[in-house]
């Protein structure tokens, strides 16, 4: 079974203006067989998301006409919003919307689902769609569009903003990328007005980016960011809020979108593997954008000098949305526009930068979450997630049920290089049911290739193990699929693989065709879609998991757990711990590291160096 939605690197789409027409042309063709006699371009099996699309289809044919000159399309592009104009602004309250802050305005607005009442919780974000589709015909529209029909389009789009910033409440929903798209949608038109309106919808579109955007950044693995479904990042949304702020520092020029779009990105950098798969979100834990992300991921990247294109994307919706049917759609067609327009060139290789909350290096990642316990690990073309015990998530030492990874005070980490080799030494201290603090030194150490990870504490009783990460999927050529096994894992200690009884609810088997999303959504509070998966998975009791025992021969008073990630053929782990005047040593076939005192300020000390010095 492969994920759905992470379907191969979005850099890897041609992205030169050849293939650019190639998708233009075909928008053209499946547009002009489409339309409707009323002008209608909207994609017949839509049901919802509906408002704005065949104001975008419209979009993509002003774009292709400056392009290609293609003699059919200014007559297309007239009757077409002709239809918008006429049949998709509505100035009457929609019956049974929950935001409005002005009653029977008679500002214009876009609908989600056509049917009055029928579903009205979605029209601030179709609106906002609405208004960016229509910046973008606005912008396309000279010597295509005839003025009466361009000063209509323009007072509509007025309205839409102020029906958006006036008569609703701002930003709704939460979600930062449909809040960053309104402010986009605001500087886009404040150009096509006189500078006495202009100026002042440019301000206001600023200062609600200051105030309700930026001033309710949430911090995630030490980044402020743009909240998302209340929740500080989400696969999904998160890459599209990128692609917003990469617009908006594009028309705009404003140094805040482009220090923003640049926290953001870094931040995506640190948590995605090197295949591109990510996990984790208040809407969606595996469903990823794909075209939508292009933009931000490409221009941010640059700016950064980071391969954030290797963001494994859904390549069923590879360059625009895509109906019920498999047909265009023409929701998010602003952002293929955009996409076309701007021609900043993917950056494909690794950041050299060292980040707190990852270590990468050739084909192997371990990505950290807040508290600096792998999120993900990825090696040997295998990704393992955290796995649970009694309710407790992540890697590190258990003893009697008892998960050691939750610190109890300040987490310190030292980064080391040497000879083609990259090291993280995590300490945390923590505390376990019998209430004694205790310092867990977590080391992790790559050749690019393989993954060492030797973990160190103060004696534990009773039972004890080191919860090892739970096998979730794996490169299957450029499609990421599920597997349940995963032998390419050698520990000095021992290793089992252990998988929860089939038939408890609250259980997770890796075995089983369900997906981790799955899962998360039937334990979430809300239906799938509003519920949050991160609280949802929260709820799972036990996992499937590698529990490696510790390794014999440890300085006393210490347990050490050490296991390799990696290619099947690495040969067996050899590893020496042992205390010395330097610190304490670990030794295996290819490095040696000493784990020194802490400095001065508490600050943990780390020597590297390889087998052959």
């Amino acid at each position: 079974m492969h994920l759905l939605h992470q379907r191969g690197p979005l850099h890897d789409l041609p992205d030169d203006p050849a293939a650019y027409d190639a998708v233009l042309a075909g928008v053209t063709e499946t547009a002009l067989a489409r339309m409707t006699p009323e002008g209608s371009l909207e994609n017949p099996a839509a049901g919802d998301d509906i408002g704005d699309t065949s104001l975008g289809i419209t979009s993509l044919l002003a774009l292709a006409w400056h392009r290609t000159k293609d003699p059919r399309l200014p007559e297309a592009v007239r009757r077409s919003l002709a239809f918008h104009l006429r049949s998709r602004v509505y100035t009457e309250d929609n019956p049974g919307y929950p935001n409005l802050t002005a009653r029977d305005t008679g500002l214009p607005y876009a609908r989600y689902v056509l049917e009055a009442g029928a579903h009205p919780i979605g029209d601030w974000p179709s609106t906002v769609w609405a208004l960016l589709q229509a910046v973008n015909v606005l912008d396309a529209a000279d010597g295509l569009v005839e003025e009466e029909q361009y000063r209509e389009l323009l007072r509509v789009a007025g309205g839409y903003w102020r029906w958006l910033t006036e008569a609703t409440v701002f930003n709704p929903q939460d979600a930062a990328n449909q809040a960053i798209g309104c402010v986009v949608g605001g500087l886009m038109l404040a150009r096509h007005l006189p500078s006495e309106e202009g100026g002042p919808v440019r301000q206001r579109a600023l200062r609600l980016y200051a105030d309700e955007i930026r001033a309710r950044r949430v911090r995630d693995r030490g980044a402020p960011l743009p909240p998302e479904h209340g929740g500080a990042y989400d696969n999904n949304y998160g890459p599209i809020s990128l692609s917003f702020l990469a617009q908006a520092h594009r028309v705009s020029g404003e140094e805040v979108f482009a220090e923003d779009g640049e926290t953001l990105a870094r931040y995506i950098d640190a948590r995605v593997c090197g295949s591109g798969f990510d996990i984790g979100g208040p809407r969606y834990s595996e469903q990823h954008s794909a075209f939508e992300s292009v933009l931000g991921l490409r221009y941010f990247g640059h700016r950064i000098g980071a391969d954030i294109g290797r963001y494994a994307g859904d390549a069923r919706w590879a360059r625009h949305a895509v109906g019920a049917d498999g047909g265009v759609d023409g929701h998010f067609a602003f952002m293929l526009v955009w996409q076309i327009q701007d021609t900043t060139g993917w950056h494909r290789t690794q950041s050299a930068a060292p980040a707190r909350h990852q270590l990468r290096s050739g084909t192997v990642t371990v990505s950290f979450d807040d508290r600096m316990t792998p999120a993900v690990i990825e090696a040997g073309g295998t990704v393992l997630i955290a796995a649970a015990v009694n309710r407790q998530h992540g890697f590190g030492p258990v003893t009697d049920g008892f998960l050691l990874c939750r610190p109890m005070g300040a987490v310190r980490v030292a980064d080391q290089r040497a000879g083609g080799l990259a090291a993280k030494l995590v300490t945390k201290p923590v505390v376990g049911r019998d209430h004694v603090l205790r310092q867990v030194r977590s080391l992790y150490v790559t050749d690019g290739t393989r993954l060492w990870t030797t973990v160190v504490v103060e004696r534990l009783d009773g039972e004890r193990y080191l919860l090892a990460g739970m096998p979730y999927v794996t490169a299957d050529g450029d499609r990421l699929r599920r597997v349940g096994d995963f032998p390419l894992v050698a520990a000095a200690g021992g290793l089992r693989l252990t998988h929860p009884p089939q038939d408890e609810p609250d259980s997770f088997d890796a075995r089983s065709e369900l997906t981790q999303q799955q899962a998360a959504f039937a334990l979430a509070a809300d239906p799938r879609g509003y519920g949050d998966p991160d609280a949802g998975w929260r709820h799972v009791r036990t996992t499937s998991a590698l529990e490696a025992g510790p390794a014999p021969d440890a300085p006393e008073g210490l347990d050490v757990f050490a296991v390799r990630y990696g290619p099947a053929d690495s040969g067996r782990l050899d590893l020496v711990c042992e205390r010395t005047e330097e610190g304490l040593v670990v030794r295996t076939e290819s490095f040696t590291a000493v784990l020194g005192e802490a400095d001065e300020h508490g600050e943990p000390r780390l020597t590297l160096t390889t087998a052959r010095t």
